[in-house]
């Protein structure tokens, strides 16, 4: 995956649609969106979100990344006034939500990640009943429809009957359906948890095209690394309720030691092959991944790669695979959390929701 910030990109005649090649520069001087102060989570002694504090520019795709039970849903729930906060704050476009979550909500688009559209009903039919439950007028309802069935291509299929369509056609009708009231700031959680690759990449290409038609504020929580980086400005690593990480991807990935990662499998290494394979040239972390697979961090990839070679020969190692490629969110995660990014069995806890969501427990 490339990156690029230079001028060539920023020099544009005019909007375009977001690409992996196309990164915005996060501006810290802009208007901010949402704001999360020191917000925390508790149900009894479990704390599922712990002192969180960031803040989202206008205009920004912001993502939560972490594995599941981490913490990033229950965060979204928060600011979208769905459970109350047991203390701190939150702002959206400016109004707190425990004190205003009426005003709030009526900033947001908010898509979970259970697909939650009527089967019964037709894919305009799902649109429709969603604008009318946020007074949208009929003839800019109308208007509404139409434009977002187009963004997410869906038009023709219209009048077809929700439980028809593919699961990433679903997925396309629940993010259309979320934005027919015109919310500013839009949360999306899991988005393309689910689908195939084809449908995950024709998801992403669509945000990025409605992002620029809409000038949408944008914040995704998800737990896969290659989505994060490809639609991402700044990227919140979240882990145990805990944000341990907040940066753009490409200085996520640099403040990672070594700039290359070696994946190679062996047949029958010996007992002491991890550390034998840490003693080499410039390495700066080595994870063993089970079957002889080991994921090596080096400062000189290609240095590295020979003396890992060499040695393997010498010990009468075979190889059975080896490849090098630059540092991934993957490396970031470990890093920064000290293991693989993974699902988490988490314990369930009594939560009874307040007659007026928002408001302190």
């Amino acid at each position: 995956m490339v990156e690029s910030n230079s001028s060539a990109n920023s020099a544009s005649p005019s909007p375009a649609p977001r690409t992996e090649l196309e990164k915005p520069i996060y501006d810290p001087a802009a208007p901010s969106a949402i704001e999360v102060e020191h917000i925390v989570k508790k149900y009894g002694d479990f704390t599922a979100v712990d002192n969180i504090s960031f803040d989202v520019k206008e205009e920004e795709i912001f993502g939560l990344l972490g594995p599941n039970g981490a913490g990033k849903s229950t965060l979204i729930r928060m600011m979208t006034t769905l459970i109350p906060i047991t203390s701190g704050k939150a702002r959206i476009a400016g109004h707190d939500v425990a004190k205003e979550p009426n005003a709030a909500r009526r900033m947001i688009g908010v898509i979970p990640q259970a697909l939650t559209s009527d089967l019964d009903l037709t894919v305009e039919e799902n649109m429709n009943i969603y604008a009318k439950l946020y007074d949208v007028p009929a003839k800019e309802r109308k208007k509404s429809i139409e434009e977002l069935l187009e963004l997410v291509d869906l038009t023709k299929w219209r009048d077809a009957a929700t439980k028809t369509l593919s699961g990433g056609m679903r997925r396309r009708l629940e993010i259309a359906r979320g934005l027919v009231h015109h919310p500013r700031i839009f949360f999306l959680d899991e988005p393309t948890t689910g689908l195939d690759p084809v449908s995950r990449v024709a998801v992403w290409e669509m945000l990025g095209n409605i992002k620029a038609h809409r000038k949408l504020t944008i914040l995704i929580t998800t737990h896969y690394m290659d989505e994060a980086d490809r639609l991402c400005d700044r990227i919140a690593i979240v882990d145990h309720g805990k944000l341990v990480a907040l940066d753009a991807p490409s200085a996520l990935k640099a403040s990672v030691p070594g700039s290359n990662v070696i994946e190679a499998q062996f047949d029958n290494p010996p007992a002491d092959w991890e550390q034998r394979l840490h003693a080499l040239s410039e390495v700066t972390s080595v994870q063993h991944e089970g079957a002889g697979m080991y994921r090596v961090l080096t400062g000189n990839g290609s240095r590295t790669t020979t003396e890992l070679v060499e040695m393997a020969v010498a010990a009468g190692v075979p190889v059975k695979s080896l490849s090098v490629q630059n540092t991934t969110l993957d490396d970031v995660f470990v890093h920064y959390t000290g293991r693989q990014l993974r699902d988490e069995l988490q314990k369930a806890y009594a939560f009874v929701m307040p007659q007026l969501p928002g408001l302190q427990p």
